[in-house]
């Protein structure tokens, strides 16, 4: 199929030459000599049987079929050029693409991933936020944080953090209405993610009864829920991983001190064929670290 194609330096010389309408102009652009051109043409010329310049008086002009191979070949050589470039650029270039539940990329991971960057500066984050718990894992996503209970098959799979559920209100809100006991939550709006549950397990640790856990907001998001605590719309349960930004700064604070564990955990997770890729590797090592470290 292409056994007829011309000579690529004939038709580099062709279009420099025509468009300097210059065997010397299109030499110097080429680094080579005049005479090596003038060859590159004459052999063009035999290949396609026609001639592509005249000379009048001492000017070189094209013909018009010249003309006609002028405009397409540019264009030809100008896509291979930008597709060339383009095809050397992607393999050159190293990227994670990462998907992330929405509340840690916000509460936990885009805080910290300035520390990945400074450690892998060549290595660029593609970050993706997804609403659910256990969401994007497919051919252009590379590795995922995934929230819940480890019952993935297939897949490379690491714990990240086993975390407790933490009794959350502003510092303000407490000041007014303070909770000295469990018996104090009877009075206060409890805030609720995705359903009730948690809610009814921490009355059950507590041991509380006559608690409405049928009442107060429900959020689909955990960062929603927790900015509603820190504008004092009532008491959150939160995982401790996802509210410490909020209760680092001040704006939340533990209301009870508790020890009832979240019943699902993150982990890192990735497809079993992507387990030795560098960039992976490279990720998942940062984060299982960056968790620990704040663990200590």
């Amino acid at each position: 199929m292409y056994k007829r194609l011309p000579p690529l330096n004939s038709l580099k010389a062709f279009e420099c030459a025509a468009r300097h309408l210059s065997f010397t102009k299109a030499a110097d652009e080429l680094f080579v000599t005049q005479a090596a051109v003038s060859h590159q043409i004459k052999l063009l010329e035999d290949f396609l049987g026609i001639e592509l310049f005249k000379r009048q008086h001492r000017a070189l002009v094209l013909t018009e079929l010249g003309q006609i191979y002028f405009k397409e070949v540019t264009e030809i050589l100008r896509r291979l050029s930008e597709v060339t470039q383009k095809l050397m650029l992607q393999k050159n270039e190293k990227h994670i693409a990462i998907s992330v539940p929405q509340t840690f990329g916000i509460q936990w991971l885009v805080p910290r991933l300035s520390r990945f960057n400074e450690l892998y500066p060549d290595i660029e984050v593609r970050l993706t936020g997804v609403d659910q718990d256990e969401g994007l894992l497919n051919r252009e996503i590379d590795i995922a944080i995934y929230y819940g209970r480890g019952a993935w098959e297939n897949l490379q799979v690491e714990k990240l953090a086993e975390e407790n559920l933490l009794l959350l209100a502003s510092p303000k809100l407490l000041a007014k209405q303070p909770v000295h006991s469990a018996e104090d939550l009877k009075k206060h709006t409890l805030i609720h993610i995705h359903t009730r549950d948690n809610w009814q397990n921490m009355a059950n640790y507590l041991h509380l009864k006559g608690l409405d856990i049928q009442h107060g907001p429900i959020f689909s998001h955990t960062f929603m829920a927790l900015q509603a605590a820190v504008h004092g719309q009532g008491i959150v349960l939160a995982n401790r991983l996802l509210a410490q930004q909020e209760i680092d700064k001040g704006n939340l604070q533990v209301v009870l001190p508790t020890q009832l564990k979240d019943p699902k955990s993150f982990y890192v997770v990735n497809q079993l064929d992507k387990a030795n890729d560098e960039q992976i590797l490279a990720f998942r090592q940062w984060i299982i670290k960056e968790i620990r470290n704040n663990n200590e």
